[in-house]
């Protein structure tokens, strides 16, 4: 047998066991496992940022895991169960992929994006955007309505039409904080500058999620080492000024 088809009905056949025997495992259900899900989805980005391929590996497991105890109790209510999900995605993947299961041409990774997005269309979406989950992450979630839109031609001509827009939305932003309009509307504009700074990065391939993540931790870094330093000579944190907490993060700065 292959090693792979081997290793996944060992995980099929646990999970037979666990939902059989294991008083925790008997208990979950769809609802109560969502949770988890989410928590185990951050640990495996946190272990993509921190670029360790031990802790990735072990989170790959575990979100295997979670797919098969889905799919376990979808068997359970008679919805669906591994085989015709795994059908299903294998089914999806070569439908919307006909420059290789097909006779289209798709030489870029541009025209296989538009073409996937024309492709969903085809399936009966009632919008481009009908695929981006409510409960995504602000900046996540902006970077994906953007990429979506891109796909059926609503996009910036270059980068720097899209940098003027940055410095449009600045300017109102401004205008409004200094002209003390209501809060909702400070908001608002916030928003736009936050939604076109996202649009930038995109022309200028970052990925603002992995970007603001990698700033978070940097800070963190850097506090965390102030906060040593501080203590090392016998300053309290609680107590210390704003002057000498800078000279001290300049000094932990000179760590990195």
């Amino acid at each position: 047998m292959d090693l792979r088809l081997e290793a996944f009905k060992r995980l099929l056949d646990i999970m037979d066991d666990l939902r059989e025997q294991c008083p925790w495992d008997k208990k979950q259900t769809l609802e109560s496992l969502r949770h988890l899900t989410i928590e185990e989805t951050y640990e495996l980005a946190d272990a993509i940022l921190d670029g360790d391929l031990t802790e990735l590996k072990g989170e790959i497991g575990d979100l295997f895991l979670h797919m098969v105890f889905y799919c376990k109790i979808g068997a359970e209510k008679g919805a669906f169960d591994v085989t015709s999900v795994l059908h299903g995605i294998c089914d999806k993947l070569v439908h919307r992929h006909p420059h290789i299961y097909g006779d289209v041409k798709a030489t870029t990774e541009e025209e296989v994006k538009t073409n996937w997005e024309k492709l969903k269309l085809k399936e009966g979406k009632k919008s481009v955007l009908a695929g981006v989950p409510k409960s995504l992450p602000a900046v996540v979630k902006a970077l994906r309505i953007q990429e979506k839109v891109k796909g059926i031609g609503f996009e910036w001509e270059n980068k720097e039409d899209v940098w003027e827009k940055v410095n449009e939305e600045m300017t109102e932003l401004a205008e409004e904080v200094n002209n003390n309009m209501p809060i909702d509307q400070i908001e608002g504009e916030f928003g736009d500058v936050l939604f076109s700074l996202i649009n930038y990065a995109r022309f200028i391939g970052i990925n603002p999620e992995n970007a603001l993540a990698k700033t978070n931790q940097k800070f963190i870094g850097r506090f965390t080492k102030m906060e040593e330093l501080l203590k090392s000579d016998d300053y309290s944190i609680e107590e210390a000024n704003l002057k000498l907490m800078d000279q001290y993060w300049e000094k932990a700065k000179s760590f990195e």
